[in-house]
């Protein structure tokens, strides 16, 4: 199959990426979103895994907010404010998917502020219908996120356990320091990210038990702890994909004649809710296999590139959330090494840098476990007490106050 005329229905990164990388190669690419370039309801931070791929996304002139300082808070109100040695860029959705579509006018793709109604077709013959008329297609990609009406044309309905709810504000304001924290029973995280003039402030939960008023309750709660207040405020709220382990592995996201990317396809972290980077990656993917004439290979190339790291994070999300690990929950446990163990430090660093991958998370913990159980110890025994110096105290109740006694 050679397809030459692709239709691609959304106009977020993942559909604009795509849009690029097919467009510079010759191909006649229609792209449509009945938006363009707005501003998505999500944090809007790229990590330096995504900006080392994509080096433009660092260079090109547009507004984005670089933070290398981030804080965590636990469900104890405990908290930890640590130094990011790779810098995170916080772009507003207007500014990224601007770019990413005047990157694909510039290619050569045509861009069109449509709404796709209905598709009809198969294999290499496919006709796009708008309220402005008729688009005849070789190939039709899917991007217009997880709840697009025509994804179930082409793949299996989903319930809601395969997906999250985000509800927030956009505040006016900035600082230099990104905050997450997590609440007591929530699956999912509460965000402050700054951008370039306003805070992206907002939450996530899993959509099966959740509410969007319940969300949006406990987050205007949180508002005031961070000194932000609803003056000026915009709301939003938007579905999320989360998948499961099940549907990751069973569910079709490509077929005779068509493909899906990004959200669409379900491309995103079930732990952290990162997405950018898997759009921008699934589109690269596509726009290979489409430019070898071998449509076919997308679902292979996924599988073996990121595919197994999304399908790791669904599997141990719930331990993630709700789980206990050295004698306390996993959340609380997670803040608390922080704040006492550099080595534990240099590990969260390498996540929140998108560099250290699940595959091999469980094995340099436990490789760097006595090191973390020391540098915690020793951090909490030898508390500084003023001009004249550190007094210890005892070591066999700290042990037992983090559940370290019998496992050290």
């Amino acid at each position: 199959m050679d397809p030459k005329r692709i239709a691609i229905i959304g106009g977020g990164p993942a559909g604009a990426f795509a849009a690029v990388e097919l467009a510079r190669a010759g191909r006649e690419v229609l792209l449509f979103d009945e938006k363009l370039a707005w501003e998505k309801p999500c944090g809007g931070g790229l990590t330096d895994k995504a900006l080392a791929r994509w080096p433009f996304l660092r260079d090109s002139q547009v507004e984005r907010n670089w933070i290398s300082d981030c804080e965590l808070i636990a469900p104890s109100g405990r908290r930890v404010a640590f130094r990011l040695d790779r810098p995170i860029a916080i772009f507003s959705r207007l500014a990224l998917n601007g770019l990413l579509l005047d990157r694909a006018r510039q290619a050569g793709a045509r861009v069109l502020r449509e709404r796709i109604t209905s598709i009809e077709g198969s294999g290499s013959d496919w006709n796009l219908r708008s309220s402005s008329g008729d688009y005849r297609a070789d190939f039709v990609v899917l991007a217009a996120g997880a709840r697009n009406p025509l994804r179930g044309q082409f793949s299996q309905a989903l319930g809601p356990e395969n997906f999250m709810v985000a509800v927030g504000f956009y505040i006016p304001g900035t600082r230099p320091v990104a905050q997450v924290k997590f609440l007591k029973g929530l699956h999912g995280y509460l965000w402050i990210f700054p951008r370039s003039d306003h805070f992206s402030a907002g939450i996530c939960g899993r959509m099966k038990g959740k509410s969007t008023a319940e969300l949006r309750r406990r987050l205007e709660d949180s508002l005031p702890e961070f000194g932000l207040g609803l003056e000026d405020a915009r709301f939003y709220a938007h579905i999320l994909p989360s998948y499961t382990v099940k549907t990751l592995q069973n569910a079709a996201f490509s077929g005779d004649g068509w493909a899906m990317a990004g959200d669409a396809a379900g491309f995103v972290d079930a732990i952290t809710g990162e997405g950018l980077y898997y759009a921008l990656r699934s589109a690269e993917l596509l726009a290979q296999a489409l430019l070898a004439n071998a449509p076919e290979s997308y679902p292979v190339l996924v599988k073996q590139d990121f595919l197994p790291e999304l399908e790791r994070a669904a599997r141990i999300a719930d331990r993630f959330y709700s789980g206990d690990w050295l004698g306390g929950s996993v959340l609380e446990r997670m803040v608390q090494l922080t704040a006492r163990s550099a080595r534990f430090r240099d590990l969260m660093r390498d996540l929140f840098a998108g560099t250290q991958e699940y595959s091999d998370l469980r094995q340099r913990v436990r490789q760097s476990l006595p090191r973390i159980v020391t540098e915690t110890l020793v951090s909490t025994v030898w508390r500084p007490r003023g001009p004249a110096g550190l007094v210890p105290s005892s070591p066999d109740k700290h042990k037992e106050k983090f559940g370290l006694r019998a496992r050290v």
